[in-house]
């Protein structure tokens, strides 16, 4: 069973065991930020603590993020997730967003940054009025999946490098594993630890993901799980 935990007066995160989510309200609507691994009826949670109309934004769109989705008739996300996303046997319609643009909640705006390199349509919403920045699982201290076909570590080093150009716009950033919440200064960590994984000067142990041996790169900040 998820636990929903307030935030502030207008933000909950709702926890679906090792993965979370984000409710953000505004004036005249709300966000649903992903919809966990097992929770079917994330709808019915977030239509609970809030009559606002309530639309659906996935950061990508992985099967640990989207449990939730069938109950809307369209998601927000980039278009390069959309294989992920039918991959992972979700219908309805997937309205497009990307770099600049800009979802207004109603006196909360949140504005859609590309870092792709976890997926291919890895996206992270900036809330500049609250200084807050979602980050999907691209910036989190758990351990990165970054292993497998749809996963691009030199593109991932790219878009954190791109994220830091908005350095100094947000204080806390909500991630959808690891601690809640994170600080931005994680966010040059996370490119010099990948950085060494690509140059070959980290040094991995191999560990079973899911039936998959990979190699685990760990650093006191995070890990990567990338191939062997």
């Amino acid at each position: 069973m998820a636990d929903i935990i307030k935030i502030d007066s207008n933000t909950w995160r709702i926890e679906d065991g090792m993965v979370r989510f984000y409710l953000f309200c505004g004036e005249t609507k709300a966000a649903l930020i992903d919809s966990g691994m097992t929770t079917e009826n994330a709808r019915e949670i977030a239509e609970g603590l809030t009559q606002l109309p309530l639309i659906m934004i996935n950061t990508h769109a992985d099967r640990d993020h989207v449990a939730g989705n069938p109950a809307f008739e369209e998601s927000y996300m980039a278009p390069a997730e959309e294989d992920n996303y039918r991959a992972n046997h979700k219908d309805g319609r997937i309205v497009p967003v990307g770099e600049g643009d800009v979802i207004d909640l109603g006196g909360r705006t949140l504005r859609v940054i590309d870092i792709p390199g976890h997926t291919p349509g890895s996206i992270a919403l900036l809330d500049e009025k609250n200084r807050v920045l979602v980050s999907g699982d691209s910036v989190q201290d758990g351990n990165i999946f970054m292993f497998g076909s749809k996963r691009n570590l030199k593109l991932y080093i790219e878009s954190l490098k791109h994220l830091r150009s908005f350095d100094g716009t947000y204080d806390d950033i909500y991630p959808m594993h690891g601690t809640f919440p994170v600080k931005p200064g994680l966010v040059p960590q996370l490119i010099e630890g990948a950085q060494e994984i690509l140059d070959g000067k980290a040094t991995g142990s191999t560990v079973d993901i899911f039936g998959n041996e990979v190699m685990l790169y760990k650093f006191p900040y995070a890990g990567f799980l990338c191939e062997k």
